[in-house]
């Protein structure tokens, strides 16, 4: 499983940054996405997949019986997807905005813009 979710990152980082590479400020946000998606699945394979109980406490005792998940990686990951939501969101508004006032998308064309 971790083999397959490493063959997934790599995936997910090359076609994002082959999409940041692009001349379109669209690609370039939607690779972005992709770069933000394959981090939180670093950060997911980094802190080990195990079948095991949620981390709670029973009552009078001092540790979770057996193998538990790892709840600091699932509240990182909670977190990075609320933020990363939040700069995608803003950052759609800015592209369409810029492609409103320039009328293209074409990242070269809009250095003639700047003076």
């Amino acid at each position: 499983m971790t083999g397959l979710l490493a063959l997934v990152i790599g995936g997910l980082y090359a076609v994002g940054l082959y999409m940041m590479l692009r001349r379109s400020i669209v690609k370039l946000l939607i690779g972005l996405a992709l770069l933000n998606n394959a981090t939180n699945l670093v950060i997911f394979t980094s802190a080990g997949l195990v079948r095991a109980r949620p981390p709670i406490v029973p009552p009078g005792a001092v540790a979770p019986p057996g193998p538990t998940a790892d709840p600091v990686a699932q509240a990182l990951i909670l977190t990075a997807i609320v933020i990363g939501f939040g700069v995608l969101a803003f950052m759609v508004v800015l592209v369409h905005r810029v492609v409103q006032t320039v009328g293209t998308d074409d990242l070269d064309a809009m250095r003639s813009t700047d003076t």
